[in-house]
């Protein structure tokens, strides 16, 4: 008996665990995204400089001012980038702009994956960034 009830336990749990991935996957990409836009805003206040953050849309990576690297994002997003235009270098690539005083070009920046969206805002006038689902 204990072991047809183990047997239907492995049956069961793995269809549940990768219906489950999808959210994971997206809750940890805004949440690095967040992190790396408040690395930036707290770089600029630091520094007395300001910091770029910026995104290419096509190849699903972004940029930090005074990192010698590009992060990746998971290639199953979609990514949707609303940049101040000034701040938007092509249809795929846009940046925000924080500055010194912890100001910001602002930005909405929205993540998609299967039917669930996840949008990071920056704010134009404090910098602030907030994660919210939709």
């Amino acid at each position: 008996m204990v072991l047809a009830l183990a047997g239907m336990m492995l049956a069961i749990a793995p269809p549940l665990i990768s219906a489950a991935l999808p959210g994971v996957e997206l809750n940890g990409a805004a949440r690095e995204v967040a992190a790396s836009l408040r690395f930036a805003r707290g770089r600029a206040i630091a520094t007395g400089r300001e910091s770029l953050w910026q995104l290419d849309l096509q190849q699903k990576r972004y940029q930090l001012t005074g990192r010698n690297r590009s992060y990746r994002l998971p290639e199953a997003l979609d990514l949707q980038l609303v940049a101040a235009l000034s701040q938007v270098n092509s249809e795929q690539q846009g940046a925000i702009r924080f500055y010194p005083d912890g100001s910001s070009s602002g930005g909405t920046l929205r993540l998609a994956l299967a039917s669930r969206k996840v949008v990071v805002t920056v704010d134009w006038l404090t910098g602030r960034i907030q994660l919210k689902e939709e």
